[in-house]
């Protein structure tokens, strides 16, 4: 047995996104090294404001959905594993990790030195809580799929963590670099986090102005070698982004992530610089299979057949992006063509309705976040006329960013115009979602018994081609019952004014290298 003393708790430190790589899956053992750490050209020191268009609505990272809560909490929270700018599965709080020869243990060795930013020391008890609180299902962590495999966790010594697995499972390393699935200290409850946020990130939060700002500080006590140049982070909320890229004019924002394209021509001739970086990210109509009449394949596939996908992406975002199928990561990339009705056709989505018993036409009503990504609703206007000549009515329910949240995740909705964060991973981006014991899968209300097995041999081979087929057959299964339609991928346009120099734009949205950014 062993033991370790931690200070007291609840203190606030006031100190002082280019296309994917397909991500490295891990045999039987990690990489050797820590990640390639990008340097910042430029001085050091200095306050970056970034420009955002809503508050966070979490600060508990077990639960963050909302892209501006991962933005943040990815800046103050660490992982076992992390993604480097390619998004290949590097070191993070772990600086190694060794799998079995039968595939069915994982032991990670973790990193010496790292604190919390209490003060309090990490180890592997840190590291045990975290994972057996996030398999909880009371918990209602929203990764806790991620965890399926694991039985058992075991903490032997301080630096070393064994993960007993039921099953071989190649996306394990990859799903566990991501902050839903951050290291919390054993002493540190959801509540107390929800105020006083306790990481071992880059930067600690020293300030909070609900729907005014947030503000981070320079964690001197970071355990990576790119250690924050910046003294400071603050995100200020400003609801609209043609009022940002004003503010970065007048100098007050410094860099911002736009997903308008008409925004970012706007930015660019206000002489910023703009950087598009293609998304692993991807906007979708997702149709909830236990509500109404959805819940009637013939009414989805009559849904999938009237939507003229370009249509949306040249209407909503000016076709700055591609028409996508479900899986976008570059490994394992669907083919758009190999669904029902690539081509719109009124024809049989009319014969779909037939066979549903409903040739006069249904009623779904709609959800759309206003705020969180800014072509939500110019999308949801589209699909609505398009759908309207089939005699489907989409009956929107504008929402802000808050409460729309609350209500995907609850599964309350028949039908959510979604912007959904994609991943290296097809078992991290849908497994959750699709398989019987997912634990969104109230979100989706849909399953097979042959997506529970698809994903299973997905996740038992670590050989890429096996794997790529299989998840083949996970994105024609898909397809094919039209839980949800997969319209198009886009891009992220990130502004910067001439001080800010070494931020990297990541093809999952990520903006964890704040840490190497600087300004002059």
């Amino acid at each position: 047995m062993w033991h370790r003393s931690r200070s007291a708790r609840g203190v606030l430190l006031a100190v002082g996104v280019a296309t994917a790589a397909s991500a490295t899956l891990t045999g039987c053992s990690s990489p050797a090294t820590q990640a390639p750490k990008p340097s910042a050209a430029g001085g050091t020191g200095g306050a970056l404001v970034v420009g955002v268009t809503s508050d966070p609505d979490t600060l508990f990272p077990w639960k963050a959905t909302q892209f501006q809560a991962v933005n943040v909490l990815q800046n103050i929270y660490g992982t076992l594993t992390e993604f480097d700018k390619d998004l290949n599965t590097v070191p993070g709080l772990a600086t190694s990790w060794k799998t079995s020869k039968d595939g069915r243990t994982l032991t990670f060795t973790l990193r010496d030195g790292v604190t919390f930013s209490d003060g309090s020391a990490f180890d592997s008890k840190d590291v045990k809580f975290s994972l057996d609180k996030i398999k909880d299902e009371a918990t209602a962590a929203v990764a806790s799929a991620s965890l399926a495999s694991v039985t058992s966790v075991d903490a032997p010594d301080p630096k070393t963590v064994v993960l007993h697995l039921s099953a071989p499972d190649a996306a394990l390393p990859s799903n566990l670099a991501v902050v839903n699935m951050a290291i919390l200290s054993s002493d540190d409850t959801e509540a107390s986090l929800n105020t006083v946020p306790d990481g071992t990130g880059p930067f600690v939060l020293k300030n909070r102005v609900p729907s005014q700002s947030l503000t981070l500080a320079r964690n001197d006590k970071y355990w990576g070698d790119d250690r924050p140049k910046l003294d400071g982070i603050e995100f200020r909320v400003i609801p609209d982004e043609s009022s940002i890229v004003s503010a970065m004019q007048s100098g007050n924002v410094q860099l911002a992530v736009f997903d308008d394209p008409l925004v970012a021509r706007t930015a660019e001739a206000a002489r910023l610089t703009v950087a598009k970086t293609p998304q692993l990210s991807y906007h979708a109509l997702q149709l909830n299979g236990r509500r109404g009449d959805l819940g009637d394949l013939n009414v989805r596939l009559a849904v999938q057949c009237a939507i003229d996908r370009k249509q949306v992406l040249d209407t909503a975002a000016l076709g700055e992006g591609t028409v996508t199928g479900p899986i976008t990561a570059p490994a394992f990339k669907s083919n758009p063509d190999q669904r029902p009705c690539p081509t719109r056709d009124l024809g049989k989505a009319a014969e779909y309705l037939g066979k549903a018993g409903k040739g006069s036409g249904v009623t779904i009503k709609t959800i759309v976040s206003q705020g969180s990504y800014s072509t939500s609703v110019n999308e949801a206007q589209n699909l609505k006329a398009q759908l309207a000549e089939a005699k489907i009515n989409l009956d929107l329910e504008v929402l802000e960013s808050g409460a729309y949240v609350d209500r995907w995740v609850a599964g309350d909705f028949d039908a959510a115009v979604a912007l959904n964060g994609g991943r290296p991973d097809p078992d991290g981006m849908y497994s959750r979602y699709f398989t019987s014991t997912g634990n969104l899968n109230k979100v989706t209300g849909y399953s097979s018994p042959e997506l529970d097995k698809l994903f299973a041999a997905g996740k038992a081979t670590t050989d890429q081609n096996e794997r790529k087929a299989i998840y083949d057959k996970v994105s024609a299964e898909l397809e094919n019952n039209a839980p949800w339609i997969w319209l198009f991928t886009s891009y992220t346009y990130t502004a910067t004014t001439s001080q800010v120099q070494g931020f990297i734009p990541m093809a999952n949205g990520s903006l964890q290298y704040l840490r190497t950014t600087a300004v002059n």
